[in-house]
């Protein structure tokens, strides 16, 4: 089984094609591709397939075999193969969260990742809250978080400064908040202006990413929900930087940054 080693800010993902394939992997073979020991290894695998009503479907999985359905950095690197194959530089991803429009703008990609979600019950929470103010930030010392969804949910927290905080102990606490019945991915951002954040992430199912996608996006609504900055902001992860826009004609959040392919390989005794 032929595969793409490719990422989005240093966001690593397996791309397998299966539009010719018949039958889908197992948990116990997504975990065995993305395991960095024993693998290949990937913060998500990505799968192929063929599309009704776009170019390429795309499904999403977390490191520990959990189906995500968006990622920003991963949906990047399909638009590009899939623009290479056709020769154009426009493209339809179709994925379980809808469909998502993407272009290439000179040497990035730009993603339209749809509507940010913001009521409760479809982000979704367990229960009724204001979602542009969780209740539940200060048992851990930190400011009551918001909580966004673009076809997955997350989590966040905005703070003075991240490199007072250990990301590893306070992403694993809040993904699995009872408020989150789907976990969630945790975003702590930090204002630096009214148009740039500096932004590290917890992705559920993988823990600490060099740079999440569907993240950037959330944290650039919530920020511009709480009048911390504008719509149009550029955001600096560990693995590089991304330029979001949330558009205010439709509400749909652009996401714009570069991929790189690694290698290709052969996949065997998965």
């Amino acid at each position: 089984m032929r595969f793409k080693k490719m990422h989005g800010l240093g966001n690593d993902f397996v791309i397998l094609d299966q539009r010719e394939v018949k039958g889908m992997l197992t948990n116990a073979q997504i975990t065995a591709i993305c395991d960095r020991n024993f693998g290949v290894g990937c913060d998500q695998l990505v799968v192929l397939g063929p599309s009704k009503d776009g170019d390429v479907f795309a499904w999403f999985y977390n490191a520990d075999g959990s189906e995500s359905g968006a990622c920003g950095n991963a949906s990047r690197c399909v638009a590009d193969l899939a623009m290479a194959e056709m020769g154009l530089d426009l493209c339809t991803i179709e994925t379980s969260a809808g469909l998502l429009p993407c272009r290439r703008v000179g040497d990035l990609i730009e993603v339209d990742m749809g509507p940010a979600y913001l009521e409760w019950k479809d982000i979704p929470l367990a229960h009724e809250e204001d979602t542009l103010e969780l209740p539940i930030g200060n048992q851990e010392g930190l400011s009551n978080p918001a909580a966004v969804g673009m076809g997955n949910p997350h989590c966040v927290f905005f703070v003075d400064d991240l490199d007072d905080l250990v990301i590893e102990e306070l992403g694993a606490i809040y993904e699995h908040h009872t408020l989150f019945p789907a976990r969630t991915n945790v975003e702590f951002a930090q204002i630096i202006s009214k148009t740039k954040i500096r932004q590290k992430t917890w992705e559920r199912g993988a823990g600490v990413t060099l740079a999440c996608g569907s993240g950037a996006c959330a944290v650039a609504v919530a920020a511009a929900r709480r009048e911390l900055t504008g719509r149009k902001v550029e955001i600096e992860l560990d693995g590089g930087t991304l330029h979001i826009e949330w558009r205010e004609s439709d509400d749909h959040v652009l996401m714009t940054g570069s991929i790189e392919h690694v290698f290709d390989g052969v996949l065997k005794n998965i």
